[in-house]
């Protein structure tokens, strides 16, 4: 190999995440290895890095519907489906997870990273406008870059400076398009989708909803963002969701009234270019979209599990930053060190909560990004915290006060509740400039 590339590689791999790549990097790590490990010194082995929101990652009803699927179509599907035919399974599940969704119809696609791109390149032209929150997952940013359409970030949240960018740059513009995600994969905190909608309405925008981590995670039955808030599916013209979250498969979809769903299904690049969805994945995602419909109290065990974690760890001073509640809770560290170490901490006990620091957040904010699910036990996460609030006490890395982490409020009614609920949001993570904010977008 020409030695330059080997030099170029090692450099740029040393600036994107420096001294942590070592021997015993937290990066990479292979979970059979760590699960075995644990057992072997007779610990139980829990894990806040895997999202299994609804606690279906190991059940056997999942797998019997993918071992069927092998047997009967085989482990792939061998084309494109525009050029080489759809499969039977395919259609099914599009048309299960629009009327899960209240939409017209689906368009799913192998990978959710290349839905977000492909669909965000692709859809708007020149003459065009995206306004697009700044910490944004890597895929929406990504595709931005690549569209013709002029972009703009709004700072995280910060719906006044939305509405201002939509103010001044509306009237330029053809088309302009609004992207912002249900629930942010850092940060735990989630948009304020009623007035989004308001102001998409006011300056004749549509509006994409990014609901990766909102769906099967919000609403009394995880429908997502919008049944959180009581939006009618009507007002939103395209919803992007993940097979890999909620339903533990793999892939992405898009959710739209049917003419937008058959102009995409000739045109949009990651679905034409690309082989379609395999045959075990689209009916193991299948499977568990149907249990997640057929068992919404794991929707209710999961937001009981949240509430009770991020509660919790503010009793324990931790910081948990602009966490609302809902499955992703951040525990911030003052350094990447103590983040590093705490990470130890827990893995010599059996737990596995891998740091982010330097990747996809700010330097001087790491943290332990704690994935939530149904089937974590109460024992298993006190026991977590216990751990993480006598390192933090220890270091020095406790907030001074338990309670509301300092954030703005407003109000909601979730859809079927008696009383409002209180749903923290923020306007903008740690004073970063929404270009700075959109470079350090969420890679996960």
């Amino acid at each position: 190999m020409n030695r330059s590339l080997s030099d170029y590689a090692a450099r740029r791999l040393h600036f994107a995440i420096g001294s942590v790549i070592s021997a015993n990097s937290p990066y990479n790590a292979s979970i059979d290895d760590l699960r075995a490990a644990a057992s072997a010194a007779g610990q139980e082995f829990v894990s806040f890095a895997n999202y299994d929101y609804i606690g279906i990652a190991e059940d056997d009803r999942i797998a019997a519907a993918a071992e069927r699927a092998v047997r009967e179509y085989g482990v792939g599907v061998g084309a494109s489906r525009l050029v080489g035919g759809e499969r039977r399974f395919h259609r099914e599940l599009e048309r299960a997870l629009a009327a899960f969704l209240g939409h017209d119809d689906a368009l799913a696609l192998v990978g959710g990273y290349g839905t977000n791109v492909s669909f965000i390149a692709h859809i708007l032209g020149a003459n065009d406008l995206i306004l697009v929150d700044a910490l944004s997952h890597s895929s929406i940013m990504v595709g931005a870059a690549a569209t013709r359409a002029t972009v703009i970030p709004f700072e995280h949240n910060d719906l006044d400076h939305l509405e201002q960018l939509l103010r001044d740059h509306r009237p330029r513009h053809k088309r302009a398009l609004v992207v912002c995600e249900g629930l942010y994969s850092m940060d735990g905190d989630c948009v304020d989708l009623p007035r989004v909608v308001a102001l998409k309405d006011r300056f004749d925008a549509w509006l994409y909803v990014d609901e990766a981590h909102s769906f099967g995670v919000l609403g009394k039955t995880g429908r997502g963002v919008r049944e959180h808030f009581g939006i009618d599916s009507r007002h939103i013209e395209f919803t992007m969701g993940t097979l890999s979250k909620t339903l533990g498969s793999c892939g992405g979809f898009i959710a739209s009234n049917a003419k937008v769903i058959d102009w995409l299904r000739h045109t949009l690049p990651g679905y034409v270019y690309s082989v379609g969805i395999p045959p075990p994945v689209a009916a193991g995602a299948a499977a568990a979209l149907a249990v997640l419909e057929a068992e919404p109290e794991r929707v209710a065990r999961l937001h009981h599990n949240a509430r009770f974690f991020l509660d919790e760890a503010r009793r324990r001073h931790l910081e948990t930053g602009l966490a609302a509640g809902f499955a992703i809770v951040p525990l911030h560290f003052s350094t990447r060190q103590n983040a590093l170490d705490a990470y130890r901490l827990l893995l010599s006990h059996g737990i596995y909560a891998p740091p982010i620091v330097q990747l996809a957040v700010p330097k001087d904010k790491p943290r332990l990004r704690m994935f939530i699910s149904a089937a974590h036990t109460e024992p298993q996460m006190l026991r977590t915290l216990d751990l993480l609030g006598e390192f933090a006490a220890a270091r020095g890395d406790t907030v001074a006060e338990a309670g509301l982490a300092p954030m703005t409020q407003f109000r909601v009614l979730e859809q079927g509740a008696t009383a409002p609920v209180a749903m923290p949001f923020s306007t903008q993570r740690d004073g970063a400039s929404p270009a700075a904010a959109g470079a350090a977008a969420a890679a996960f």
